[in-house]
């Protein structure tokens, strides 16, 4: 293959070595050479070299998103949508148009609304879901995935009766006056419903999920760590989907697999491990939630919720339940990912660590949402990476103070605490709970505030820099997944994945330009996958 000369742009390399420059020779997909300009057309620019004109344009290393979940992004292309949605009269509206369209007895699948965004009252009514969807069933994911909604035909199709047993860690909520469901689910309860709703077909899925690829490098990002066989029909299909779209339909997004507890033993069975595969497409760490989330006050707490004396969350397992998970991964040399988002769950998750030796392969704390001093300290290992997700703040502000009190606000989304006290940070979305666009994350770490705000920032002492907010969409994704030899900074002998912006964010004079910035081209293995 011949080489490739990307040049004339102001290329951050994110390696001390050489910060800057202005451009990169690659060769079958890694990069050979880097340097001003003059000198790499002098030394590489042969008749057989092909020149890239980057038009003085910002240059990074290729982002990461961390942690997302690419199935979730699916379903936004397949079923009804309603993240962003603004009213409770708007999302009524959206379930009655796509219900009238629904035959009688097909279900009706919905995702992401959020009631705190909603300037007419809260979460709908079962009677208000009644009257959109009266004749087909209806099952509504909360953007968090931890609660859920459905109408009475959902629950008459699930054979629901007050004494049915619900799954631990779950709850159908009643209401307090006639003690009957309100059309309210929280975490495993939903699995009530979920398995009496007929499966998208493969095809269905695998459609969904090449489109969610293709958006995810639309806005920049070169390598995802998702997490997804819960939602794409197990394991085996899962892996056989995204194996199809990226070794045969050569999609390009380089993929790493959090691979579902519930899944251990049938990665054993097939021989794979962390690591397994190629730089498109492997397997990561073993997904374990360890709590749940502070809207439906499901994250546990060392300390009762502000507004819920008495209330301190839900464990999903009990410590020797937790530990002998982390054995069972360990057994097979695997590290583990855990869901923490209290702090009692995060020290619940680092007690049970401590009592095993680290693989090969990081371990992943996931959210660390809720922190404290002794904490922070305890997670600056360099067998350890917080996923931390930015855009969090976004959506839980202001409301979280209510849920936590002005004390403990000081230790919410502590990101500079984490990266002053040492913790390797790598930075994700957790889309579909939040946008898939890295630039929105970004403009999150470094305001702390929503995209239409104008204030100093919540908690603004914990604002990242714009080159911390970008290490940890680079350098940080690649040490979660042990790759930080192979990507992370544009460095020789690194694979060629380049984010090529239409501003220069380190020159910007208001960090809003940041929301006004597009990507220019999303570059993987020297191949140029998206082009503005």
């Amino acid at each position: 293959m011949s080489k490739i000369i990307f040049t004339k742009g102001k290329i951050y390399t994110l390696d001390q070595n050489h910060p800057v420059v202005e451009a990169v020779v690659v060769e079958n997909g890694k990069i050979v050479d880097l340097g001003a300009h003059e000198d790499m057309v002098l030394q590489w620019g042969r008749h057989d070299a092909k020149m890239v004109d980057l038009q003085g344009k910002m240059v990074t290393p290729g982002l990461i998103d961390s942690h997302l979940h690419l199935s979730g992004v699916a379903f936004q292309f397949l079923d009804l949508n309603l993240t962003g949605v603004s009213s409770k009269r708007e999302m009524l509206e959206k379930i009655r148009e796509r219900a009238s369209a629904t035959p009688p007895e097909k279900w009706l699948s919905g995702l992401g609304f959020d009631e705190n965004l909603f300037d007419d009252g809260g979460i709908p009514t079962i009677q208000e879901l009644d009257e959109a969807a009266p004749h087909c069933p209806i099952f509504i994911k909360r953007i968090c995935h931890h609660a859920f909604l459905v109408n009475s035909k959902a629950l008459e199709m699930a054979n629901y009766h007050p004494s049915m047993q619900v799954p631990a860690g779950g709850s159908i909520v009643l209401d307090p006056d006639t003690k009957k469901p309100t059309g309210l689910l929280l975490e495993s309860a939903s699995t009530l419903i979920t398995d009496r709703m007929p499966e998208k077909t493969y095809d269905e899925l695998k459609q969904g999920l090449g489109l969610a690829m293709e958006h995810a490098m639309k806005r920049g990002l070169t390598s995802v760590h998702t997490n997804d066989p819960r939602y794409l029909g197990g394991f085996e299909q899962t892996y056989k989907m995204f194996d199809k779209l990226l070794h045969q339909e050569r999609k390009g997004l380089r993929c790493n697999l959090l691979i579902d507890y519930p899944f251990l033993e049938r990665l054993k069975e097939r021989g794979m491990y962390a690591g397994y595969g190629n730089d498109t497409l492997k397997i990561g760490a073993i997904k374990i939630f360890a709590d749940g989330a502070f809207g439906g006050r499901t994250a546990l707490l060392s300390e009762p919720y502000h507004d819920a004396s008495g209330e301190y969350g839900e464990a999903m397992h009990d410590q020797e339940t937790l530990f002998q998970m982390v054995k069972a991964a360990r057994d097979h040399s695997m590290p583990v990912a855990v869901h923490t988002i209290g702090d009692q769950a995060v020290e619940n998750v680092l007690n049970v660590l401590d009592q095993f030796p680290s693989v090969k392969h990081r371990d992943r704390i996931i959210h660390v949402s809720l922190l404290r001093e002794d904490l922070i300290r305890r997670l600056a290992q360099p067998t350890l990476v917080a996923d931390i997700q930015p855009r969090f703040v976004v959506g839980d502000f202001p409301w979280v103070e209510d849920r936590l009190g002005k004390e403990r606000i000081q230790y919410l989304y502590a990101w500079k605490s984490l990266l002053s006290a040492g913790v390797l940070c790598a930075g994700g979305s957790d889309a579909p709970v939040e946008p898939i666009d890295p630039l929105l994350g970004i403009h999150a770490a470094i305001t702390r505030r929503h995209p239409g705000e104008t204030h100093n920032g919540w908690n603004e002492k914990e604002k990242l820099s714009i080159k911390e907010a970008l290490e940890i969409f680079t350098i940080g994704g690649a040490f979660a997944t042990n790759e930080e030899n192979i990507k992370g900074t544009l460095s020789r002998g690194k694979l060629a994945d380049m984010t090529v912006y239409s501003n220069d964010l380190f020159t910007m004079h208001h960090p809003d330009e940041l929301l006004h910035t597009y990507v220019d081209m999303t570059i993987i293995g020297g191949d140029i996958v998206h082009q503005k």
